[in-house]
């Protein structure tokens, strides 16, 4: 049921969104602890904020209701900003990034490394190119540029300074 709520909304939902000028980042169908929850995270190039996350809401709550993805089942629906530290799964994501300190967790190690972190170069379909920066995560001490092939990339996330 949960995958059938996420399709529909997906397929039906997520142009409409995209239509007021927003990018979905994520469409997520979940038990919290207050029940079902049905999430749509909502991003574009100047950030989100409380009022763009209600806009939103009010326009496709209507829609939803009518649409029905949930079979009548009860839920909660929520529209938010992904974050900052949000993964960065598209290449929409990684373009706004280049140039940017993000860190790669990889499924296994390469150079000896499993962690990298590094200033975003360039990215295609294939792989992703860092200019790597001194980091106590990793083990093995590496210089200058490397390209990670992206099926090897378990995770990507923007590297925050306070």
């Amino acid at each position: 049921m949960a995958s059938k709520t996420k399709a529909i909304c997906e397929e039906k939902i997520v142009p409409l969104i995209r239509q007021l000028g927003y990018d979905v980042v994520e469409v997520e169908y979940v038990k919290k602890s207050d029940g079902m929850n049905l999430t749509f995270y909502i991003d574009r190039d100047n950030g989100v904020e409380i009022n763009d996350c209600e806009t939103v809401s009010k326009y496709i709550d209507p829609i939803l209701d009518e649409l029905n993805p949930t079979d009548d089942q009860p839920y909660i629906l929520n529209v938010s900003s992904p974050g900052i530290d949000r993964p960065l799964k598209t290449d929409r994501d990684l373009k706004r990034n280049i140039g940017k300190e993000i860190s790669i967790t990889l499924f296994a190690k390469q150079d000896g490394n499993k962690i990298f972190d590094g200033t975003l170069i360039d990215f295609d379909d294939d792989k992703i190119t860092i200019d790597v920066l001194p980091s106590k995560k990793n083990k093995k001490s590496l210089q200058g540029q490397i390209q990670i092939e992206r099926q090897k990339i378990a995770h990507i996330v923007p590297i925050i300074k306070i």
